[in-house]
């Protein structure tokens, strides 16, 4: 049994990694594939009555790791720099504005057509506002650099606003104005003590000479998530804030730190802090796709009654992005319409919900569509759309322009 399980392991992997690279030539999205894959594993398991773990505890597990790497992730790879702060505003902006405005509309309709209570109905509708960070990020590769970190910064902060939201309304108690403020006070905290938390892990890569460091860098970064989690802060915004610091470490040049610091020498490390980073995202994205497709009904997902609310979802959702991005923001709408996919957070929220707070039209199959809709149309503007992958840095190349940054104070773009 060990090595049939050890066969499907390395198996599943290959799939995603063969996914992955003829992703750029499909146009269709691994993520898309790697869920059908899931549902074809249990058919056959279904088939032959193989007798499988249990799915639905592991997904929590796999979904939070997941989200941590892939945070993290994105976060090493953003610069900050004055030139961008016109990019920076504008995609926070519509993270947060596009969030606020769909769950305060189908809240409202919740509570004053369907009588439902403002908690419950938040707590169903958070996930499905959500722009998933998992989907988006490696499906925009292919776009030009504003508009890859546009899908980058949005789909990030989508993910924080979206869970910190959603812990607040599922385990606030007490007054609304109270809560708020706590709130805000949560994250001016948190804040403060992440730049201190991810200044000194910087330092420990720097100064560690065992063969063994990124691993607990890692692992120091995920107990600290976890610890910030059961203290009910935001504990994402560790993880970001970590990230930033590490790959934007020439803001924190002085006099002090370069006698601390040999700045060339942290670059390199986090060049090799990058790579192991992206390839365990890899891993562990993948095989939470493929068990979530295991984990969906497919009569759920067929279901034609489900599919009428997961249509009004997604057409509400895309209607919002195009006025915004056009009305608002005076952007173009191709490509960056499209790039609104839910998936891994919506997912995993979902899963959260309790089963008393549970609405009737809420169900595994209806989530599946909203993220099979939104998926396929992020497909489809990556078909229509015109590649730039002349204007893009390729992967391979992002480190060499870390280090180079050494080399050339000018430069301010990773």
């Amino acid at each position: 049994m060990t090595y049939y399980i050890l066969i499907s392991f390395c198996l599943i992997i290959l799939l995603a990694y063969i996914f992955d690279i003829t992703s750029k030539y499909s146009k269709l999205p691994g993520v898309l594939l790697l869920i059908i894959t899931g549902m074809a594993i249990h058919y056959v398991a279904d088939y032959y009555q193989l007798q499988l773990l249990p799915i639905k505890g592991i997904l929590p597990f796999m979904g939070t790791l997941g989200l941590i790497l892939i945070v993290l992730e994105a976060s090493l790879d953003l610069s900050l720099s004055r030139e961008k702060t016109r990019l920076i505003v504008s995609s926070l902006s519509s993270a947060i504005v596009l969030f606020l405005i769909f769950v305060v509309l189908f809240t409202g309709m919740l509570f004053y057509i369907f009588h439902y209570d403002v908690r419950t109905s938040l707590v169903n509708i958070i996930p499905i506002a959500i722009i998933s960070s998992a989907v988006a990020i490696p499906s925009a590769i292919s776009l030009a650099d504003p508009e890859r970190e546009f899908v980058i910064y949005e789909s990030s902060l989508s993910d924080i606003v979206g869970i910190l939201t959603f812990n607040y309304f599922l385990f606030s108690s007490g007054s609304m104005e109270l809560g708020i403020l706590r709130f805000l006070w949560d994250i001016t905290i948190t804040i403060i003590l992440s730049v201190l938390f991810s200044s000194a892990l910087a330092v420990m890569l720097h100064k560690i000479n065992h063969h063994v460091k990124h691993v607990v860098i890692m692992t120091a970064v995920v107990l600290i998530y976890a610890l910030a989690y059961l203290m009910r802060l935001p504990s994402l915004v560790v993880v970001l804030i970590f990230g930033l610091v590490m790959n934007n470490n020439n803001l924190f040049k002085n006099s002090y730190s370069i006698k601390l610091i040999d700045f060339k020498e942290f670059n390199d490390e986090v060049c090799s802090f990058k790579s192991i980073v992206a390839e365990l995202t890899f891993i562990v994205r993948s095989f939470f796709f493929v068990l979530f497709g295991f984990y969906i009904n497919v009569s759920d997902l067929l279901n034609l009654n489900n599919l009428i609310v997961a249509l009004i979802f997604t057409s509400v959702i895309f209607i919002l992005r195009a006025l915004f991005l056009k009305a608002v923001l005076r952007m173009p709408l191709k490509p960056l319409f499209y790039f609104a996919p839910r998936g891994l957070i919506t997912i995993l929220l979902f899963l959260y919900i309790p089963g008393a707070m549970l609405l009737p039209f809420m169900n595994a199959g209806v989530v599946t569509q909203v993220i099979f809709i939104t998926i396929l149309m992020m497909a489809f503007g990556n078909l229509i759309f015109q590649r730039v992958d002349q204007l893009t840095v390729p992967k391979s190349r992002q480190c060499q322009t870390v280090c180079a940054k050494e080399k050339d104070p000018s430069g301010s773009d990773v």
